[in-house]
């Protein structure tokens, strides 16, 4: 396969890419049906070797072949079928289940990019299966090819949330950026694309806590009972990736209560120049009053009209409007400043 498909496409059996891991090497690429292989030698010894096949569900051929050449916990096989709604990690017989929610390859702050990853991890194999290509599991991938070396699937479990923390953590950063310079537009009395932004933005961040705030605690919960094939060390690694991405969480929520804040502070500058508005209008209005009900009643076509017969009469209505108009403005700008 080209790298093309091998970061997006998948072969005919929904197969996208695959490593064995010996102890102390890098991992080396193999195909499905060589890993197959691989995985029952290593079950049938005491060999530590274990492997990573990832799988792309678009592809329908994928769960099926799944299901023909490999043991699937019951959790796992019911996850690749139906969408979870939120993230879980859980403990079915001797292997761990995880569903966990991550952003799109292609994300750009939109809230709808967002997708699944589901995991089975066990003594010596690792399965992952997703729809879109997921930004966390490239991640990952990357360190594989470049010569990184794990000791174990749960290893590799614990590198994936903290990827998935850092993803987080840089959509924070540049939410962060953002709300800086929406709160410069603040400054400067850019309200209309403020408002937008920041609401974009906030409905983003609190999908997201939605989507994976679960997980910490549920990662939490599973620790303290953990399949016996999990190491100490493992374990420890999996704690500090539930304690980054804890940290990542709390800082989303911070960020969200900096946009609340600014909301409101939006808000009451949208009010008070709406008041400003209203107030001039109510300035003209009161300010037009004498003249419209002067030009009313001279503007009657009756009888008995006064001035109407003096050569000075226009110039005497002017007058009295100007005395009126000036009195009213006096005692509006005098109510003001009260």
């Amino acid at each position: 396969m080209s790298a093309h498909e091998q970061l997006y496409g998948s072969d005919q059996n929904g197969f996208v890419w695959g490593f064995v891991f010996r102890p102390g090497e890098a991992a080396q690429p193999v195909t499905a049906s060589i890993a197959t292989g691989i995985l029952a030698e290593a079950k049938s010894s005491d060999a530590k070797i274990f492997i990573w096949l990832h799988f792309s569900l678009a592809n329908a051929a994928s769960l099926r072949w799944l299901e023909q050449n490999i043991s699937l916990p019951e959790a796992f096989a019911h996850a690749l079928k139906n969408d979870a709604s939120s993230t879980r990690v859980e403990q079915d017989d001797d292997a761990l289940v995880a569903t966990i929610h991550d952003i799109l390859f292609d994300f750009a702050f939109d809230p709808e990019h967002v997708s699944t990853v589901s995991l089975c991890v066990q003594e010596n194999l690792l399965i992952s299966a997703r729809r879109k290509p997921l930004r966390s599991i490239e991640r990952l991938h990357e360190a594989v090819r470049s010569g990184e070396i794990f000791r174990s699937p749960a290893e590799l479990l614990s590198h994936l949330l903290r990827d998935q923390a850092n993803v987080l953590v840089d959509i924070i950063r540049q939410s962060a950026y953002r709300a800086d310079l929406i709160e410069d537009n603040l400054l400067r009395n850019r309200i209309a694309a403020s408002r937008t932004e920041i609401g974009s933005l906030r409905r983003m961040l609190v999908r997201l806590q939605r989507l994976l705030a679960p997980e910490p605690a549920a990662l939490f919960r599973l620790l303290n009972k953990p399949p016996l094939w999990v190491h100490e060390d493992d374990l420890q690694d999996l704690r500090e990736a539930a304690e980054e991405f804890a940290a990542a969480v709390t800082d989303s929520v911070s960020l969200v209560e900096r946009l609340k804040l600014i909301q409101e502070e939006l808000a009451a500058l949208v009010n008070e120049q709406n008041n400003r508005s209203l107030f001039v209008l109510t300035v003209v209005t009161v300010l037009a009053l004498p003249i419209n009900i002067i030009a009313g009643l001279f503007g009657m076509n009756v009888g008995g009209i006064p001035l109407s017969e003096s050569s000075h009469g226009f110039w005497a209505v002017i007058f009295i409007i100007t005395i009126l108009t000036s009195v009213l403005g006096v005692l509006v700008v005098k109510q003001r400043k009260d």
